[in-house]
Protein backbone atom coordinates (compact mmCIF):
# COMPACT_ATOMS: atom_id res chain seq x y z
CA UNK A 1 0.00 0.00 0.00
CA UNK A 2 1.89 3.47 -0.86
CA UNK A 3 2.34 5.94 1.69
CA UNK A 4 -0.21 8.48 0.67
CA UNK A 5 -3.07 6.14 0.58
CA UNK A 6 -2.08 5.14 4.05
CA UNK A 7 -2.12 8.97 5.13
CA UNK A 8 -5.61 8.95 3.37
CA UNK A 9 -7.05 6.08 5.23
CA UNK A 10 -5.79 7.00 8.17
CA UNK A 11 -6.61 11.10 8.54
CA UNK A 12 -10.16 10.96 9.07
CA UNK A 13 -9.26 8.10 11.69
CA UNK A 14 -6.83 10.67 13.06
CA UNK A 15 -9.72 13.29 13.50
CA UNK A 16 -12.40 10.60 14.59
CA UNK A 17 -10.31 9.12 17.96
CA UNK A 18 -9.51 11.85 20.85
CA UNK A 19 -5.89 10.47 21.05
CA UNK A 20 -3.21 8.82 19.44
CA UNK A 21 -1.55 5.36 21.15
CA UNK A 22 1.35 6.39 23.58
CA UNK A 23 4.58 5.53 22.38
CA UNK A 24 5.16 3.66 25.54
CA UNK A 25 2.88 0.90 24.06
CA UNK A 26 4.57 1.03 20.86
CA UNK A 27 7.67 0.32 22.96
CA UNK A 28 5.88 -2.50 24.74
CA UNK A 29 4.53 -4.08 21.74
CA UNK A 30 7.75 -4.23 19.88
CA UNK A 31 9.14 -6.50 23.00
CA UNK A 32 9.96 -10.07 22.00
CA UNK A 33 8.19 -10.83 25.25
CA UNK A 34 5.07 -9.64 24.09
CA UNK A 35 4.87 -10.43 20.33
CA UNK A 36 3.15 -13.84 21.04
CA UNK A 37 0.53 -11.88 23.43
CA UNK A 38 0.49 -9.38 20.50
CA UNK A 39 -0.71 -12.10 17.75
CA UNK A 40 -3.06 -14.15 20.63
CA UNK A 41 -4.48 -11.13 21.74
CA UNK A 42 -5.16 -10.23 17.56
CA UNK A 43 -6.70 -13.12 16.93
CA UNK A 44 -9.07 -12.66 19.82
CA UNK A 45 -9.85 -9.29 18.51
CA UNK A 46 -10.88 -10.99 15.13
CA UNK A 47 -13.03 -13.47 16.66
CA UNK A 48 -14.64 -10.67 19.22
CA UNK A 49 -15.28 -8.44 16.53
CA UNK A 50 -17.21 -10.91 14.28
CA UNK A 51 -19.09 -12.16 17.80
CA UNK A 52 -20.13 -8.30 18.02
CA UNK A 53 -21.76 -8.24 14.93
CA UNK A 54 -23.65 -11.86 14.77
CA UNK A 55 -25.03 -10.66 18.20
CA UNK A 56 -26.18 -7.24 16.55
CA UNK A 57 -27.84 -9.28 13.98
CA UNK A 58 -29.53 -11.75 15.86
CA UNK A 59 -30.89 -9.46 18.40
CA UNK A 60 -31.90 -6.45 16.23
CA UNK A 61 -32.39 -7.64 12.55
CA UNK A 62 -33.14 -11.03 11.49
CA UNK A 63 -35.57 -14.18 12.30
CA UNK A 64 -34.69 -17.29 14.76
CA UNK A 65 -33.66 -19.45 11.84
CA UNK A 66 -31.32 -17.10 10.55
CA UNK A 67 -30.16 -16.60 13.50
CA UNK A 68 -29.13 -20.26 13.63
CA UNK A 69 -27.68 -19.89 10.72
CA UNK A 70 -25.11 -17.58 12.05
CA UNK A 71 -24.05 -19.22 14.79
CA UNK A 72 -23.44 -22.49 13.01
CA UNK A 73 -21.24 -20.17 10.85
CA UNK A 74 -19.45 -18.96 13.96
CA UNK A 75 -18.99 -22.68 15.72
CA UNK A 76 -15.67 -23.68 13.78
CA UNK A 77 -14.11 -21.03 14.88
CA UNK A 78 -15.73 -20.36 18.46
CA UNK A 79 -14.21 -24.52 18.64
CA UNK A 80 -11.02 -23.46 17.86
CA UNK A 81 -10.88 -20.80 20.64
CA UNK A 82 -12.99 -22.10 22.95
CA UNK A 83 -12.85 -25.79 23.02
CA UNK A 84 -9.27 -26.27 21.92
CA UNK A 85 -10.43 -28.05 18.58
CA UNK A 86 -7.25 -27.76 16.20
CA UNK A 87 -7.62 -30.49 13.59
CA UNK A 88 -7.45 -28.38 10.19
CA UNK A 89 -10.62 -26.67 11.07
CA UNK A 90 -10.36 -23.74 8.52
CA UNK A 91 -8.78 -25.35 5.59
CA UNK A 92 -11.20 -26.30 3.03
CA UNK A 93 -14.44 -24.05 4.52
CA UNK A 94 -16.10 -22.02 2.83
CA UNK A 95 -15.71 -19.04 4.58
CA UNK A 96 -19.41 -17.71 3.96
CA UNK A 97 -23.24 -18.45 5.35
CA UNK A 98 -25.15 -21.28 3.59
CA UNK A 99 -28.07 -19.19 2.64
CA UNK A 100 -29.23 -15.89 2.52
CA UNK A 101 -30.04 -14.07 5.61
CA UNK A 102 -34.21 -13.32 6.49
CA UNK A 103 -34.71 -9.91 8.07
CA UNK A 104 -37.70 -9.79 11.06
CA UNK A 105 -40.41 -7.24 10.84
CA UNK A 106 -40.65 -4.12 12.57
CA UNK A 107 -36.97 -3.01 12.08
CA UNK A 108 -37.00 -0.48 9.38
CA UNK A 109 -32.81 -0.83 8.94
CA UNK A 110 -32.82 -4.39 9.24
CA UNK A 111 -31.29 -4.76 5.88
CA UNK A 112 -28.68 -2.78 6.38
CA UNK A 113 -27.38 -3.56 9.43
CA UNK A 114 -27.17 -7.29 7.80
CA UNK A 115 -25.32 -5.64 5.05
CA UNK A 116 -22.50 -4.25 6.46
CA UNK A 117 -22.25 -6.79 9.83
CA UNK A 118 -22.43 -9.77 7.02
CA UNK A 119 -19.60 -8.05 5.32
CA UNK A 120 -17.43 -7.44 8.57
CA UNK A 121 -18.06 -11.30 9.91
CA UNK A 122 -16.33 -12.60 6.66
CA UNK A 123 -13.29 -10.45 6.31
CA UNK A 124 -12.96 -10.89 10.74
CA UNK A 125 -13.05 -14.66 10.36
CA UNK A 126 -10.48 -14.15 7.09
CA UNK A 127 -7.85 -12.04 9.03
CA UNK A 128 -8.58 -14.32 12.53
CA UNK A 129 -7.48 -17.08 10.38
CA UNK A 130 -4.52 -15.48 9.08
CA UNK A 131 -3.30 -14.46 12.22
CA UNK A 132 -3.36 -18.10 13.21
CA UNK A 133 -1.71 -18.99 9.77
CA UNK A 134 0.68 -16.22 10.91
CA UNK A 135 1.13 -18.26 14.47
CA UNK A 136 1.42 -21.97 13.23
CA UNK A 137 4.10 -20.76 10.83
CA UNK A 138 6.50 -19.18 13.98
CA UNK A 139 5.96 -21.81 16.27
CA UNK A 140 3.71 -19.53 18.45
CA UNK A 141 0.72 -22.16 19.97
CA UNK A 142 -3.12 -20.39 20.36
CA UNK A 143 -3.60 -19.94 24.16
CA UNK A 144 -6.23 -18.24 25.53
CA UNK A 145 -5.61 -14.57 27.18
CA UNK A 146 -7.60 -13.19 29.70
CA UNK A 147 -9.59 -10.23 28.24
CA UNK A 148 -8.29 -6.80 28.91
CA UNK A 149 -10.28 -3.61 30.03
CA UNK A 150 -10.92 -1.37 27.03
CA UNK A 151 -14.34 -3.30 25.66
CA UNK A 152 -15.90 -3.44 28.74
CA UNK A 153 -14.81 0.11 29.45
CA UNK A 154 -16.44 1.46 26.57
CA UNK A 155 -19.33 -0.62 26.62
CA UNK A 156 -20.16 0.65 30.38
CA UNK A 157 -20.64 4.01 28.24
CA UNK A 158 -23.47 2.62 26.61
CA UNK A 159 -26.87 4.04 27.06
CA UNK A 160 -29.15 1.34 28.61
CA UNK A 161 -32.52 2.00 26.27
CA UNK A 162 -33.87 1.11 22.89
CA UNK A 163 -32.45 2.78 20.72
CA UNK A 164 -30.07 4.90 22.39
CA UNK A 165 -28.04 1.26 23.01
CA UNK A 166 -27.99 0.09 19.45
CA UNK A 167 -26.67 3.20 18.40
CA UNK A 168 -24.12 3.64 21.39
CA UNK A 169 -23.21 0.24 20.87
CA UNK A 170 -22.89 0.82 17.07
CA UNK A 171 -20.37 3.94 17.90
CA UNK A 172 -18.18 1.99 20.45
CA UNK A 173 -17.67 -0.53 17.82
CA UNK A 174 -16.48 2.53 15.57
CA UNK A 175 -13.97 3.19 18.09
CA UNK A 176 -12.52 -0.02 18.40
CA UNK A 177 -12.11 -0.68 14.37
CA UNK A 178 -10.53 2.78 14.30
CA UNK A 179 -8.18 2.36 17.09
CA UNK A 180 -7.68 -1.10 15.64
CA UNK A 181 -6.77 1.07 12.32
CA UNK A 182 -4.41 3.26 14.20
CA UNK A 183 -2.59 0.87 15.84
CA UNK A 184 -1.93 -1.19 13.12
CA UNK A 185 -0.51 1.67 11.21
CA UNK A 186 1.68 2.59 14.39
CA UNK A 187 3.65 -0.82 14.76
CA UNK A 188 3.90 -1.97 11.30
CA UNK A 189 7.26 -0.36 11.22
CA UNK A 190 8.66 -1.53 13.99
CA UNK A 191 7.91 -5.41 13.28
CA UNK A 192 9.76 -7.71 11.20
CA UNK A 193 8.50 -7.94 7.12
CA UNK A 194 5.91 -10.13 7.35
CA UNK A 195 3.88 -8.69 10.35
CA UNK A 196 4.63 -4.94 8.97
CA UNK A 197 2.74 -5.96 5.40
CA UNK A 198 0.65 -8.00 7.09
CA UNK A 199 -0.41 -5.35 9.26
CA UNK A 200 -0.39 -2.75 6.50
CA UNK A 201 -2.88 -4.83 4.13
CA UNK A 202 -5.60 -4.51 7.62
CA UNK A 203 -5.56 -0.78 6.86
CA UNK A 204 -8.70 -1.14 4.35
CA UNK A 205 -10.96 -3.16 5.39
CA UNK A 206 -10.18 -1.51 9.47
CA UNK A 207 -11.01 2.13 8.10
CA UNK A 208 -14.54 0.87 6.45
CA UNK A 209 -15.31 -1.16 9.19
CA UNK A 210 -15.59 2.18 11.17
CA UNK A 211 -17.19 4.08 8.70
CA UNK A 212 -19.81 1.80 8.37
CA UNK A 213 -20.65 1.33 12.46
CA UNK A 214 -20.88 5.25 12.11
CA UNK A 215 -22.98 5.30 9.18
CA UNK A 216 -25.40 2.61 10.44
CA UNK A 217 -25.09 4.70 13.89
CA UNK A 218 -26.64 7.72 12.22
CA UNK A 219 -28.71 6.49 10.23
CA UNK A 220 -31.35 4.51 12.91
CA UNK A 221 -30.46 7.60 15.28
CA UNK A 222 -32.21 9.60 12.81
CA UNK A 223 -30.64 12.67 14.17
CA UNK A 224 -27.31 14.37 15.51
CA UNK A 225 -25.13 12.02 17.44
CA UNK A 226 -22.58 14.06 17.54
CA UNK A 227 -22.61 14.50 21.85
CA UNK A 228 -22.59 10.67 22.23
CA UNK A 229 -19.53 10.18 19.91
CA UNK A 230 -17.83 12.78 21.81
CA UNK A 231 -19.27 11.31 24.71
CA UNK A 232 -17.98 7.76 23.51
CA UNK A 233 -14.71 9.20 22.19
CA UNK A 234 -13.85 10.94 25.33
CA UNK A 235 -14.19 7.33 27.42
CA UNK A 236 -12.21 5.29 24.59
CA UNK A 237 -9.14 8.31 25.02
CA UNK A 238 -9.11 7.69 29.09
CA UNK A 239 -9.10 3.99 28.46
CA UNK A 240 -6.27 4.33 25.99
CA UNK A 241 -3.95 6.77 27.88
CA UNK A 242 -4.54 5.57 31.29
CA UNK A 243 -2.12 3.39 33.33
CA UNK A 244 -2.77 -0.76 32.14
CA UNK A 245 -1.12 -4.00 34.43
CA UNK A 246 -1.91 -6.17 30.68
CA UNK A 247 -0.50 -5.76 27.59
CA UNK A 248 -2.82 -6.15 25.41
CA UNK A 249 -3.94 -5.25 21.70
CA UNK A 250 -5.88 -2.53 22.80
CA UNK A 251 -4.37 -1.84 26.56
CA UNK A 252 -3.31 1.75 27.52
CA UNK A 253 -0.13 2.66 28.89
CA UNK A 254 1.91 -0.24 30.30
CA UNK A 255 1.92 0.70 33.77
Amino acid sequence: MLRQEINTLLTPIHGFLHCQTPDSWIDAAIQPDNQSILLRDHANCELKASQTAMWLIRKYAVDAASGEQLLAWAKPYEDFVYRGVRDEIFHGRKNGLSAPLTPKAGFAHGQALIDKMVRLIKEEFHHFEQVIEIMDARGIPYQPLEAGRYAKGLMRAARTHEPATLVDKLIIGAYIEARSCERFAKVAPHLDDELQKFYISLLRSEARHYQDYLTLAETIAGGDIRDRIQTIGEREAELIQAPDSQFRFHSGTPA
